[in-house]
């Protein structure tokens, strides 16, 4: 295609099934570089725009549409510097959510491993020796919301029933993996709303697929991004 021939925004927008309004939208917000104009008033774009939002829509799944954008804005304004550090935090981001994925994945493998047999419930201490934790570390996850004992009607002593004992031994795990508080409760939440363990699977599977999405995406993202930075 001749880099200089003048294309109509439907000719950009067509290829990737937007509207011509979305277009001209991307331009105001700076994703677009500006347009000429066509000595009727019509806007008047060229193989670098098109490259432009080839980048963008690209970079989007990978990074979302507001970092996409300022990539995208840093390019044309010629601070490569700017675009690739937003792209290293794209990157850092996904690194640092396949390391959470190991440690859920290896938390719930570790419950799964362990076969807890339905028993009598267990009082605080024990739970806590066999946690090898102070009971003090439970009453804090059950602050929390990681933990809900239930209460002996006669003592008012905490017993915990196999399910307070398998999210005990999550929430030790997880802390042991860096986790905090806050999101112990979400997922343990997730475990408690999905019966157990084993239905967290398919959750799981799924999140192990979003990860490999956007990483292929970021690579799609920087090859399209790279094409505009080569022409």
């Amino acid at each position: 295609m001749n880099p200089q021939r003048s294309l109509r925004p439907v000719d950009l927008a067509r290829p990737h099934g937007l509207s011509t309004q979305a277009v001209r939208n991307y331009e105001d917000q700076g994703i677009l570089p500006p347009a000429g104009r066509t000595t009727t008033g019509y806007r008047a774009y060229t193989q670098a725009h098109r490259l432009a939002l080839d980048a963008f829509l690209a970079l989007v799944p990978g990074c979302g549409q507001a970092r996409a954008g300022s990539v995208l804005r840093a390019v044309h304004r010629g601070d490569l510097d700017a675009a690739f550090a937003l792209l290293d935090e794209a990157h850092a981001e996904l690194a640092e959510d396949r390391r959470t994925f190991r440690r859920v994945h290896a938390a719930l493998d570790g419950l799964h491993a362990s076969g807890d047999e339905p028993g009598p419930a267990l009082f605080v201490g024990e739970v806590a020796g066999l946690l090898g934790v102070v009971p003090a570390t439970l009453r804090t996850w059950e602050r929390a919301g990681i933990v809900r004992p239930q209460r002996d009607r006669a003592t008012g002593y905490r017993l915990y029933r196999e399910a307070d004992v398998r999210d005990a031994r999550m929430a030790e795990q997880l802390r042991r993996g860096g986790y905090g508080l806050a999101r112990i409760a979400e997922l343990t939440e997730q475990v408690r709303s999905a019966g157990g363990v084993e239905p967290l699977r398919e959750t799981l599977d799924g999140w192990r697929a979003s990860l490999t999405r956007r990483g292929r995406a970021l690579v799609s993202g920087a090859a399209a991004l790279d094409a505009l930075l080569s022409s």
